[in-house]
């Protein structure tokens, strides 16, 4: 017998229908000898109506009663499921947050979890229930409910799975794993049988969508083993122990490490590239940049500081996420005295590109192919950065696309068999 923690996102859950297939496939596993919790998303779309709501109500809404709101999605398609299960003559309850006591910090919309008190779960797995258990929420320590922020469901399967002691967390999408590259953009793109915690992590942080980033680094410091798979096969296909989607392990169960030297690519056009222009070249000028913009909880990436002109002034060129565009270009027009630059240019018409694997390690030359490559088709890079596993480059949005397809190739991953 097994522990799994099986999650489903909002397009599986999207309508009756498709829960009652839920359902179909969790019984199943139940059938197979297992013990099952189930995490749940709300229906795909549910949370942005609930937070119109929110905004339409008040342009300054109260964050705790925003978790109120936002949280109900969760808790219908939670009660919805065990509905369904009972229907399919399988014994299941639904717990909401605050009954199972998923502890969480007080920080509202985006609060993260501390602890799961598992003495009731505990209880209902021994007697032969399958609990399920809405994503996204918890309670804090004065009893408010509390969100984990948006995609936190994946969050919450995974924080789970991890007091559970499950021996595995299945994450169903609507994608069947995790490929070296969007298949939408590359057609030749392979599906990946295993992926490093490292590795998924740098994806996901740099604009690959299957998983959270919260998600991956509480599984990586947990030791979760986290497999992504379809939710959208036939009830008649393979049991997910026999027909894996892409396990997110540890290094030591990849076997070819070594000779893997990049596992996949990964863009983002979420990206807003900012310069200030003729900032005085001055110890402590770079602080008085990025400090405002750390105290706004504004996200940083790619930093270049130009050569300094004779002026005693430099260019310092930096990216931040779109959506916080207005916001940063807000914060540092108020620290300009401070800062003292003469000049404040945005572009929103970039992209991030990065190749990642964990074979970089041990391998020379990555980012001369990546530099190389690009330069050969005309695609100019405006800036870089890099980690242990990781290459990132922005360039221009119109040759993201391209920029891909071509990479892809250069660095072997294209499927061998595809059409």
């Amino acid at each position: 017998m097994a522990r799994i923690v099986m999650k489903f996102g909002g397009t599986s859950m999207a309508g009756i229908d498709r829960i009652r297939s839920v359902a179909a496939r969790v019984k199943r596993e139940v059938a197979a000898g297992n013990q099952v919790a189930v995490v749940v998303s709300a229906m795909a779309g549910e949370t942005d109506r609930l937070v119109g709501f929110c905004r339409e109500a008040s342009a300054l809404y109260d964050p705790k009663e925003y978790d109120v709101v936002v949280s109900a999605g969760e808790q219908i398609t939670s009660g919805l499921l065990a509905i369904a299960l009972q229907a399919a003559g399988v014994p299941a309850r639904s717990w909401l947050g605050w009954q199972l006591a998923i502890a969480t910090s007080d920080a509202h919309a985006s609060a993260r979890i501390e602890n799961i008190d598992m003495a009731a779960l505990e209880a209902s797995l021994a007697a032969g229930e399958v609990a399920v258990i809405p994503g996204f929420q918890g309670v804090d320590a004065e009893g408010r409910v509390t969100t984990l922020g948006r995609g936190g469901s994946d969050t919450s399967a995974v924080a789970m799975a991890a007091a559970m002691k499950a021996d595995r967390c299945d994450i169903y999408t609507d994608v069947d794993g995790v490929y070296t590259t969007d298949p939408r953009i590359v057609p030749r793109a392979r599906k990946l049988k295993k992926v490093t915690y490292e590795e998924m992590l740098e994806l996901a942080s740099v604009g690959a969508k299957v998983l959270q980033t919260r998600s991956v680094g509480l599984a990586m410091k947990e030791g979760v083993r986290v497999q992504v798979l379809s939710s959208f096969t036939g009830e008649d296909a393979p049991m997910a122990d026999t027909l894996p989607g892409t396990m997110i392990v540890g290094e030591e169960e990849i076997d070819d490490m070594e000779s893997q030297l990049i596992t996949g690519i990964a863009h983002d056009k979420n990206e807003a590239k900012i310069t200030l222009i003729a900032v005085p070249d001055k110890p402590g000028a770079v602080a008085a940049i990025f400090a405002p913009l750390a105290a706004a909880n504004i996200n940083v990436d790619m930093i270049i500081q130009n050569i300094a002109h004779a002026a005693r002034s430099t260019d310092v060129t930096f990216t931040v996420p779109a959506a916080d565009l207005a916001r940063s270009i807000e914060v540092l027009n108020q620290a300009r005295g401070e800062i003292g630059f003469a000049e404040l240019v945005h572009d929103t018409r970039v992209a991030k590109i990065s190749v990642v694997g964990v074979g970089m390690r041990s391998h020379a030359g990555v980012a001369s192919t990546m530099f190389s490559t690009l330069g050969e088709r005309g695609i100019n890079i405006q800036a870089i950065s890099t980690s242990e596993i990781k290459v990132s480059v922005l360039i221009e949005e119109d040759y993201t696309e391209l920029a891909v397809r071509v990479l892809h190739t250069a660095y072997g991953l294209d499927a061998v068999d595809a059409a």
